[in-house]
């Protein structure tokens, strides 16, 4: 396992981040294996450990709390706040109430007194910035978050919670002029298909210190191979059931479009970039997310042990020059496919 600084403070974390979203009822509901699979993530290196509140309404937490027992020390703990919960219209955003109740119950519910990484889940248009920057601030000093980060969406899924450059600028202004903690890190989505973070969000991350943790490295399963042309989908897969996940993951897994079918077309050609490096299209993928130079750690998300020894060994894999160039061709660099 490689591990580097998380942007410019003094946290080292692995280059692989354990994304647990689906472990618990948004997947693996078998916990004790959910418990084996973090386990030996831990034993093979990796340190980061990436949860939130609200996957699977707390349960992913608890199940992340299980596994650490005895272990905490070993781990960088991140958890998220924002996302609604059950509880009506008080129930969601970042403002000091709600920062400050939610902190409780993941402290709680991961069986530890702090966290290592606390990241706001979206932007929320209906709280001051500053307020959310001086809520997290106190939480830093009253010694229940060490770090202080935050996570974004595309703009395709919500231009008002779009955490973009922009924003990350103002929240370091904001921090200098309040003299309030600054963001570390920032969450965006990329892979070989969503490239969108390019643009504007690593040059931010390079000029101005903050470290990049990427999520969906496999575009859901995209590059996992479990789209393919001419095989049937998986039973599972978001493509038939997106009830639990939302509308706003609809249009990719939309197979039947142009833009499907284009998609489809492009899986078939890195494949073949895949395998004449002699690895599969998963490791080939989450590598490429490893190769930009803003990219601190890349999320990989895991239902099942085997997804996770997969992921393992994507630290192995070079990828070509001319490969880079002829992904570049289809997915010009800064584009969503």
């Amino acid at each position: 396992m490689d591990y580097a600084n998380l942007g410019h403070s003094g946290l080292k974390v692995s280059r692989l981040c354990l994304g647990t979203m689906t472990l618990g009822r948004w997947g693996n509901q078998d916990r004790a294996d959910c418990i084996r699979i973090i386990r030996r993530a831990l034993d093979e290196g990796v340190t980061f450990i990436d949860t939130a509140n609200r996957y699977g309404m707390g349960e992913s937490e608890e199940i992340v709390g299980e596994a650490l027992v005895g272990r905490r020390e070993e781990a960088v703990l991140a958890t998220k706040v924002f996302m609604p919960g059950p509880g009506g219209v008080l129930d969601r955003g970042t403002s000091r109430r709600h920062v400050f109740l939610q902190i409780e119950e993941s402290l709680r519910r991961l069986r530890t007194d702090w966290i290592d990484l606390y990241q706001i889940h979206r932007n929320d248009r209906d709280t001051p910035l500053e307020e959310t920057l001086g809520a997290l601030s106190d939480l830093v000093h009253q010694g229940k978050v060490r770090y202080l980060g935050v996570s974004t969406g595309t703009l395709a899924e919500s231009r008002s919670m779009y955490f973009g450059g922009w924003k990350m600028v103002e929240s370091l202004w904001l921090s200098e002029r309040r003299a309030l903690e600054r963001f570390v890190s920032t969450q965006p989505p990329y892979s070989i298909l969503t490239r969108e973070a390019e643009r504007e969000i690593f040059p931010v991350c390079q000029a101005h210190g903050f470290g990049a943790i990427v999520w969906s490295p496999l575009e859901g399963g995209w590059l996992g191979g479990r789209y393919r042309k001419g095989k049937p989908v998986p039973d599972d897969s978001r493509a038939r059931n997106q009830t639990e996940f939302g509308a706003f993951v609809a249009p990719r897994f939309q197979l039947d479009t142009p833009q499907g079918e284009r998609r489809l077309e492009i899986v078939e050609q890195l494949a073949r970039m895949a395998d004449e490096v002699g690895v599969s299209l998963a490791r080939y993928a989450t590598a490429w997310t490893l190769r930009h130079p803003a990219v601190t750690s890349a999320i990989v998300g895991v239902r099942e042990m085997r997804h996770l020894e997969e992921s393992l060994r994507a630290l192995d894999v070079r990828i070509p020059e001319a490969h880079g160039a002829a992904i570049d061709a289809l997915v010009p660099p800064g584009t969503n496919l």
